[in-house]
């Protein structure tokens, strides 16, 4: 545990992982050109990316019953194997029917690759080192999203939609074969968890990680703080800020690279403070969700176009909310078996993922909506302004203020069960910070 061996199977995890999230968002750079390849709407085009996390969110659970069943390695390596396949697809679909399906591959192989990662890092580290390295998965996973920005769209403008598709796919391949000739589930030392199949059947097993509250408060965390995020990176942000912002192509791929240059700055941050205060850890999801729900205030209320200070307010708060979607994992580590893990870790990704897919669908209803109210045909300087977007992006509110509310009942169930079974009561935060205080002034 936490040898050097340990480091470089993290690092070819978290190499498996940036490719897969390259894949994952390469379609959310190129949002408009697709809307002009297939002929398509906002709504329409919103299919590509719901049918992509729908079928992620789905895979979720199966995918992390399965990981405790066959291992990380399989999973992880067959995921690149899928991503290949869809990419390559997709860089040849003539029609919107072959696109989507080209899609539906991309999040079958995104949805093995981090839940197994996941599961990977628990057989290779310990103590504070897990959630530090478990952290540091999701961060460097993120640079995949730089990849997509930058390069990818620089490729996507200059060779076109079929070459810069096939070099994505590309990279899945070589992803694949690193993980099958180098990783494996457990080190030499230690041996794989005993999982005997008459105790712990995969639906008894499932049953009892959806039954703990800890499990459904890592699921609403991670509802609640990635959604908003995965929401502009899929899809949204790159038209928002490129048309309705007037940014240009090259100015909303350097914001979107802003996203994830935060999101490295801050996910050590929060893996150290889940690590130091690991009772206060809803707390800091609860906090980030609020400072989400007033940047986004700021930027949709502001009379006009909003200044550039209120959009770097506003992405840096929902950069946060990536990696601090991870804590909803801290959760099922900490409520669940270690035979169980892999599990309960597909229920909370499902979370953010369903939110994000619910997100991604409504703001293109809600686009194409306004743009035929106001006689529009679907061009996209009509399709994605900013007052259209204004509305649209409303939607946030109704979607993570129900997760909030689930949050919030997860969260008492949750410490009422701490204080039942282990006999640890977590006061209010107000509290604990003045009986902190009354401390260090006596």
């Amino acid at each position: 545990m936490n040898s050097r061996r340990s480091w470089l199977i993290f690092s070819i995890a978290a190499f498996a992982y940036l490719v897969a999230v390259l894949q994952r968002s390469s379609f959310g750079v190129a949002g408009v050109q697709a809307t002009e390849r297939f002929g398509v709407a906002a709504a329409a085009l919103s299919t590509l990316a719901v049918v992509q996390l729908v079928v992620y969110a789905v895979l979720q659970v199966p995918v992390g019953v399965a990981v405790d069943r066959v291992g990380p390695r399989f999973l992880i390596t067959a995921g690149a194997c899928l991503m290949l396949a869809g990419q390559a697809t997709l860089a040849v679909a003539p029609n919107l029917a072959i696109a989507i399906l080209a899609r539906a591959l991309v999040g079958a192989g995104d949805a093995m690759t981090f839940i197994a990662a996941i599961r990977l890092l628990s057989s290779w580290f310990d103590g504070k080192s897990l959630p530090l390295a478990s952290q540091w998965l999701g961060t460097t996973g993120q640079l995949g999203q730089v990849l997509s920005a930058l390069p990818f769209s620089l490729a996507l403008h200059a060779v076109g939609w079929t070459p810069a598709y096939l070099s994505a796919a590309a990279l899945s391949m070589v992803a694949a074969a690193v993980v099958l000739l180098a990783v494996r589930n457990y080190p030499p030392e230690t041996g794989p968890i005993a999982v005997p199949p008459e105790r712990h059947p995969p639906l008894i097993q499932l049953r009892d990680a959806l039954a703990r509250p800890g499990t459904q408060l890592g699921f609403w965390s991670h509802f609640v703080s990635q959604s908003s995020v995965t929401m502009l990176t899929i899809l949204w942000g790159f038209p928002f800020l490129s048309v309705a912002l007037g940014y240009g192509p090259q100015g909303a791929s350097l914001l979107l690279t802003y996203i994830v240059v935060i999101a490295a700055m801050s996910g050590p941050l929060l893996g150290l403070m889940s690590a130091r205060f690991p009772l206060r850890r809803s707390n800091i999801i609860i906090g980030i969700v609020i400072a989400m729900g007033v940047a986004w205030g700021i930027v949709l209320a502001w009379p006009g176009t909003p200044p550039l200070w209120t959009v770097l307010l506003l992405l840096t708060v929902i950069s946060i909310g990536g990696p601090g979607s991870l804590i909803g994992f801290d959760f099922a580590r900490t409520f669940n078996p270690t035979r169980a893990h892999g599990s309960a870790t597909g229920v909370v990704n499902v979370g953010g993922f369903l939110a994000s897919f619910v997100l991604v669908f409504l703001v293109g209803v809600v686009l194409d909506a306004i743009d035929r109210s106001r006689g529009g045909h679907g061009v996209p300087s009509q399709l994605y302004s900013f007052d259209s977007f204004r509305v649209a992006f409303l939607t946030q509110y109704l979607v993570i203020g129900t997760g909030m509310v689930f949050l919030f009942s997860a969260r008492r169930r949750t410490r009422n069960r701490l204080h039942e079974e282990e006999g640890i009561e977590v006061a209010p935060l107000w509290v604990s910070l003045v009986r902190a205080w009354g401390k260090r002034h006596r």
